[in-house]
Order: structure tokens, then sequence, then C-alpha cells
């Protein structure tokens, strides 16, 4: 029986316009009411799932891509930073590079917010609009804070650095530098020029198993969708994992299970027909 449920967001549990809404909202609260648990695992930041447009629920909140875990009530329950040394590292390494970077207390982005806007593709259509508004509006999980030093960076513990690198030659220094200390830094991404850097051993995979072990759950009782790169970790760790239709072939592969469209909201509709074939919990 599936006690947990845990998706990612853009291209799964969020619709077309990666939006909650009502269609969505339902069905998690039917999950809910059932018994079990439904975990956002995310590479954004926020500190509740009302930061990612869910209202009261009750939700766990696995994200930075594991780095942070947050309780339904908002409390945070744990946090994975990166050494200090690794990160001072990695920023005088490529100064040039604006990278936006997570730690348990907000967004902290060195370089400007044109520099870091830079090179980051928008989806076509309605999707790509609804995101631009909401970056406009500093974007969900709280504004970030630009144009700070290494120094004002190294001040907080951080988690996760997010940038993106348009150019091919650039990209493979970077690459190199990485492959160089994977003991230390790990690049998860979604896709394509951007990067996503942890501490190693840091992805939503081992976040949502230790979630899970925290909530008395064994892993053969979580379910987890996702459809890009920084969810493999998690699709292939688990026997009851999901991509949708429109997710990588790589992550299609990992999960083993495809199902439908987000536009039609499939990963909610299964939550909900897997609470509904199972029934409540005893």
């Amino acid at each position: 029986m599936i006690k947990l449920f845990a998706s990612d967001l853009d291209g799964t549990l969020y619709n077309a316009l990666h939006e909650t809404d009502g269609a969505i909202l339902r069905r998690l609260r039917r999950v809910l009411a059932a018994g079990r648990h439904v975990a956002l695992a995310t590479g954004r930041w926020a500190r509740s799932a009302a930061e990612l447009g869910f209202g009261d629920l009750p939700l766990e909140l696995v994200c930075g891509n594991g780095a942070f875990v947050y309780g339904a009530s908002g409390e945070l329950l744990r946090a994975v930073s990166i050494k200090p040394g690794a990160l001072e590292e990695l920023l005088g390494a490529f100064p040039a590079i604006a990278c936006n970077c997570i730690a348990d207390d907000g967004q902290f982005v060195r370089g400007s917010r044109e520099a870091f806007a830079a090179g980051f593709r928008m989806p076509p259509g309605l999707a790509g609009l609804a995101l631009r508004w909401r970056r406009r509006r500093g974007g969900r999980g709280g504004a970030q804070r630009y144009d700070q030093s290494d120094a004002d960076v190294l001040a907080h513990r951080i988690g996760k650095v997010n940038f993106n690198v348009a150019d091919e030659g650039l990209r493979r220094e970077v690459e190199a530098f990485l492959d160089e200390r994977a003991d230390t830094l790990v690049n998860a991404s979604f896709d394509g020029n951007l990067f996503e850097v942890t501490a190693a051993g840091v992805n939503k995979g081992e976040a949502v198993s230790w979630l899970a072990g925290q909530l008395g759950f064994a892993e053969d009782e979580v379910a987890v969708y996702g459809d890009g790169g920084n969810d493999l970790a998690m699709l292939e760790r688990f026997a009851h994992a999901c991509a949708p239709r429109g997710a990588s072939e790589a992550a299609k592969r990992a999960a083993g299970t495809v199902i439908g469209s987000c536009t039609w909201h499939a990963v909610p509709r299964h939550m909900a027909r897997t609470v509904r074939r199972e029934g409540p919990l005893g």
C-alpha cells in the first residue's frame, strides 16, 4: 500500500502552465483525506507548499534537489549544505558566472538580475508567459537577492547552486571542474545548459527516502513521479515510479512506467486512482 506520494512539479504535478489549479488541488485533498502523505520534490526553493501554490494543503517539501526537507507545517527537518571550502572554490573558479545560491534562509545571486536571467530558455506559448510573469514578481519561494558578493554568499549555509552556461567551451570547463570534485560536489540538472550543484550524495531520491523513514514508511510504500534529469535518482531508487508522457527519455527509462500528460493532470489522477484502488489506511 502506498503511504507517501512524492512528485516533481514542472512538467509533472503542475499543469501545462507550470501552475496548480482546482483539479490538481481537489485530487490532492482526496489523497490526504485517505490518510496518505504527499511530498513536493523539486529543484526549486521554498519553505512551505503554500509558497508553491498549494494553499493550505499540509504537504511535505523536498526542495533544492533534496538539500532541504520541510515538514507539512513548514518546519525545517533537514538541511545538507555544500562545504564552505568547496563552494568558495567553485565561485572563485568561475567569477564571471552569475549564479543563484540557495540557503535555508533565502536565495542569494552572485551577479545582477539581468546577468542571471540571460541565457535561460523559457518554454513557448502561455507557459513561457506565465513563467516570465512569475519571475518579474520574484518567483515563488521568495524573492532572490541580487548583486551578492562571494563573501555575502559564503555567509549562508548554501545547499544548492543554480547557473546557466550557454557557451560550450565554458560549459566543458565547468563539467571538468565538477568531475574532478565528484567526492564533494554533484550536478543533477533538469536539462540542457543548466547546472544544479549540491553536495555529493544529495539528490531527490535520497531525501525522499529519508523523509519516508522519518514518517515510518518503507521504500516500497512510496510512489514517485518525475520528468527530468534531476529526478533520475528518485525514479531509479523506488519500485513504484512513474514518468509523464512529456518526460525525457532517460526519465521514462528510469521510471519504467509512463502515464499521461501533465496537461491532463496525469500525476494527481494517478495518485487519486491509487488511493481509490487501495482504500483508506487501516
